[in-house]
């Protein structure tokens, strides 16, 4: 599937979406167990970074626009978040499903996440942690 480019209104894959929304079948505990993926470059710790940004808060968070990590997003990003990428729930999804597609150009080398399910319990459990 080809996602259209991120500064249009079509922000999500179909796929992501289509069943219900993202988070209403999300289980924490399973997307902690998912997140350990994700943990050799990403912490929930606030402002605690590593290879990627801290997703402490990401939640309503423009697109590289974490102030501790920001020399370190790559261009693309940088460019997303200045277009008005914002990381809601949907455009959150649709970049755990392809990365490489919502944003082109990105330095995430983790190429998605196939299944739904997971992609939701993420999202849930990434809700969980910054509260």
């Amino acid at each position: 599937m080809r996602l259209i480019a991120w500064g249009a209104p079509a922000l999500v894959a179909a796929s992501v979406l289509a069943t219900s929304p993202v988070h209403a079948a999300g289980d924490a505990a399973a997307g902690k167990k998912i997140f350990a993926r994700c943990q050799a470059c990403h912490d929930l710790a606030a402002d605690k970074n590593k290879l990627g940004p801290s997703l402490n808060g990401v939640i309503g968070r423009k697109a590289g626009s974490l102030p501790s990590f920001e020399a370190k997003y790559s261009d693309a990003m940088k460019q997303a978040g200045a277009g008005g990428l914002v990381w809601d729930e949907a455009n959150i999804a649709a970049y755990l499903k392809a990365p490489k597609e919502k944003v082109p150009g990105n330095k995430m080398a983790f190429p998605g996440l196939k299944e739904d399910a997971d992609i939701q319990n993420v999202i849930a459990y990434i809700e969980e942690a910054s509260k």
